[in-house]
């Protein structure tokens, strides 16, 4: 990561941490009133191949025994009212601010991938995570929406696990290379931008 991608975002996370307080304590009281406690979902991802941290959202589905695995069509009725909202409005992301902030992930890169994941396919993340995991990309702007579609039809854990395996983990690390080598400041601010506006400009 360059000096100037990581001032930008120790910047821009204290910036849009302090503008944003408001909103995010209302969120945080709208989770607690709404969907009781914990307010906070916390899931390990990994920022190299070897190294793993805890990345934080605001928590959108009922509390589970036992969870693993990206979610599909098979946790869909766990996702609470709130939630859908929350993940519409990718609301639920605010909490990785502080992600940004203590360095486990910068605004752009490619999407944190479970501990699970990295494990089945060690030598294509060693290559997409040589790039610092972000909270927004070029995969997750160009595949995310296709990607929702193709597990919600998934009805059964091995199904959505054996879906991600084969579409979606080959396509999104395509998009991540991609990304990885035309990456700049500006670059990366056109992805925050399309972010927000739910566009992608960049070919």
């Amino acid at each position: 990561m360059t000096v100037a991608k990581r001032t930008v975002d120790i910047l821009g996370a204290l910036v849009l941490g302090l503008l944003l307080s408001p909103l995010i304590v209302l969120v945080a009281l709208s989770v607690a009133v709404r969907d009781g406690r914990p307010v906070l979902y916390r899931s390990e991802r990994m920022t190299t191949p070897r190294r793993g941290f805890s990345l934080w959202k605001f928590r959108t589905m009922a509390v589970a025994q036992t969870d693993a695995g990206v979610s599909g069509g098979d946790k869909a009725a766990r996702i609470t009212r709130n939630g859908r909202w929350l993940r519409r409005t990718r609301l639920d992301e605010l909490p990785q601010l502080w992600n940004i902030l203590r360095g486990d992930m910068s605004f752009v890169g490619p999407r944190p991938p479970l501990r699970h994941y990295v494990e089945l396919h060690p030598e294509l993340y060693a290559q997409v995570l040589r790039a610092r995991p972000g909270v927004t990309g070029l995969a997750t702007l160009v595949f995310h929406r296709h990607e929702e579609r193709l597990l919600a039809a998934c009805h059964t854990a091995e199904a959505t696990e054996a879906v991600y395996r084969r579409r979606c983990i080959p396509r999104k690390a395509r998009l991540d290379l991609i990304y990885a080598q035309r990456a700049t400041v500006c670059s990366d601010f056109r992805l925050m931008v399309a972010t927000i506006w739910r566009r992608v400009g960049m070919h």
